[in-house]
């Protein structure tokens, strides 16, 4: 080893010619010849000017009386000033709070409960609902009208809509109750999903729903992702080429709605659900279309097949079921 020439020629021509002529670093040297471990140091003394033993137990006394128990440093600092006394700076104050293992936040805090993750899924019509509303601007500014939707998570049907001049939870009430009369939903048997606004989480809402034996459903807080299906079902009313910047009166606005959910319902081809229409799978179509679809294709197939390269052609499948918060997504994992 390099090093070990470099202890043997350095009594006889110097440790720096030695680790020159031998290309050794004297840093390494000095390293290896150093004994393992620190040597421990004496203990140093308390300063002069530091608080006595007696002093410091005053300060912890005054710092955890009761009037100082949830105050910061400073506080009693202050206080203790105006009543012309002064024990130590604040700082001091810290340092001893630290020593004692008492440096935290001494004021009782609200601790905000961990709201459990939904996990929700609907494999047939009216297993599990899911409800919002949403603002429609008004002729002038800072006026809005309240559109009420509750849609079929399964079949993206939209059950019950409403618009009306303001937000309560006695008209969702009403409306909820109106749907669950309307689609005959037996008791224990429906999920109701929303998010935490004061209408949904109203006492009249869960009222209801106790009595209609409706289990109901919350949105972790600032979660919006945990309510999908109604957010993108008004993303899909708002982003209509019709649809306008503001509505002159609130019959201007229930007309259109009108119209925009005859549309939705009866007409559009959902993409979640095989490019189907929601109320030929909210009323059990959906098989008889796909065979028809089905038939469509392979005659389509049987007269022109070298235009499909790949193989047959097939319909979308059939919806199976709807997540919200699939159980073995990436956030779980985590």
């Amino acid at each position: 080893m390099i090093e070990g020439a470099v202890e043997e020629l350095a009594p006889l021509v110097g440790l720096r010619p030695a680790c020159r002529a031998l290309g050794a670093a004297p840093a390494t040297i000095y390293r290896r010849r150093r004994p393992r471990g620190r040597k421990a140091g004496r203990p140093r003394g308390a300063p002069a000017r530091a608080l006595s033993a007696e002093e410091c137990a005053q300060v912890l006394t005054e710092l955890r009386s009761a009037r100082f128990a949830d105050a910061s440093p400073a506080a009693p600092w202050a206080t203790l000033l105006d009543e012309g006394r002064y024990l130590c700076s604040q700082r001091t104050m810290y340092r001893l709070l630290a020593g004692n293992g008492e440096l935290r936040e001494r004021r009782d805090q609200l601790r905000h409960p961990a709201y459990q993750r939904p996990e929700l899924l609907a494999a047939r019509p009216n297993e599990v609902w899911s409800w919002d509303i949403t603002k429609l601007k008004g002729p002038a500014t800072w006026s809005y009208y309240y559109l009420y939707a509750i849609l079929d998570v399964f079949s993206r049907y939209v059950v019950a809509w409403t618009v009306q001049q303001r937000e309560s939870g006695e008209i969702a009430k009403d409306l909820i109750g109106q749907a669950a009369t309307q689609q005959q939903v037996a008791r224990d048997t429906l999920t109701v999903h929303a998010d935490r606004g004061s209408s949904m989480t109203s006492k009249p809402v869960a009222f209801l729903l106790a009595d209609l034996g409706v289990t109901r459903t919350h949105n972790r807080p600032y979660t919006s992702t945990d309510n999908p299906y109604s957010e993108a079902h008004f993303k899909t009313l708002k982003y209509r080429p019709a649809f306008p910047a503001r509505f002159a009166s609130i019959g201007e606005g229930r007309a259109f709605c009108r119209e925009f959910f005859e549309w939705y319902n009866h007409e559009h081809r959902h993409s979640g659900i095989g490019l189907m229409a929601p109320a030929a799978v909210h009323y059990g179509r959906a098989k008889e279309i796909h065979v028809e679809r089905a038939r469509v294709l392979d005659a389509a197939y049987a007269h022109t097949p070298e235009r499909f390269v790949a193989r047959p052609p097939r319909p979308p499948a059939l919806p199976k079921a709807a997540w919200i918060n699939k159980p073995d997504t990436k956030e779980v994992a985590h």
